[in-house]
């Protein structure tokens, strides 16, 4: 059974009395272990996908299923529980909070999610995130301390932090320098080599190089759907 499977997916926005079409009718399954890279140009589509695969958003019709269970129309809170325990999410802009440290900013998800953790326990927990993403020695710096790489690697790790099986990631190199970007793009492929489904979004022909799967879309349409060499890596 494949981890996503989306089924004729439309979505539209109302402006005004406008029915405006984002997408169009988007088929696609994702195996666990997959890395995708979904490519698009600003305005293709790409992201309102990335949103709604993530619980973010719901689509306008069609179907979403994760792990079996239909999303789509699910509850809110059954939403928020998925999306909680079972995502990962890394953004352009980080979104760490500035007057934190890197491990605080790192275990904060579990305040959320795992109640029944010691304080001593997500201390634990949050500093093997940081290690598996080689910031064992940051752990009491604040972003301010941090340069944009590293402070991406702390978004990952925070990411990371309730052992979700997929991590969406939205132009995550977009704030980072080419040899930065390689970094970053170089830490995905290890989490993927180690069984976390990666889905990427991004503009760029040669980030989508690092994945092991292209979905180009424009227009709201899948127009392209291709294996990438199956290195997942430059």
């Amino acid at each position: 059974m494949p981890l996503i499977e989306l089924r004729n997916i439309t979505k539209n926005y109302f402006l005004g009395e406008m029915d405006v079409p984002v997408l169009k009718g988007i088929t696609l399954d994702s195996e666990q272990g997959d890395y995708v890279a979904l490519m698009g140009a600003s305005g293709s589509g790409k992201s309102t996908l990335m949103n709604i695969l993530g619980c973010l958003d719901r689509q306008t019709s069609g179907d979403y299923f994760f792990e079996g269970e239909e999303l789509g129309r699910a509850s809110g809170d059954r939403r928020a529980v998925v999306r909680n325990r079972k995502i990962g999410f890394v953004f352009q802009s980080f979104n760490l909070l500035p007057r934190t440290s890197a491990l605080e900013n790192v275990i904060m998800p579990l305040s959320y999610t795992a109640g029944d953790l010691s304080a001593k326990e997500c201390r634990k927990r949050g500093l093997a995130a940081l290690e598996k993403v080689g910031l064992a020695d940051r752990v009491g710096h604040y972003p301010s301390q941090l340069s944009g790489g590293q402070q991406q690697r702390v978004a990952i790790a925070r990411a990371l932090i309730n052992h979700p099986p997929v991590l969406f990631a939205d132009e995550p190199t977009g704030n980072l320098d080419s040899h930065t970007s390689e970094e970053v793009m170089a830490m995905f492929g290890d989490l993927n080599a180690q069984g976390i489904t990666v889905i990427l979004v991004t503009h760029s022909l040669e980030i989508a190089g690092f994945a092991k799967r292209v979905v180009r879309i424009s227009d709201g349409e899948i127009k392209e759907d291709y294996r990438n060499g199956g290195e997942g890596a430059k």
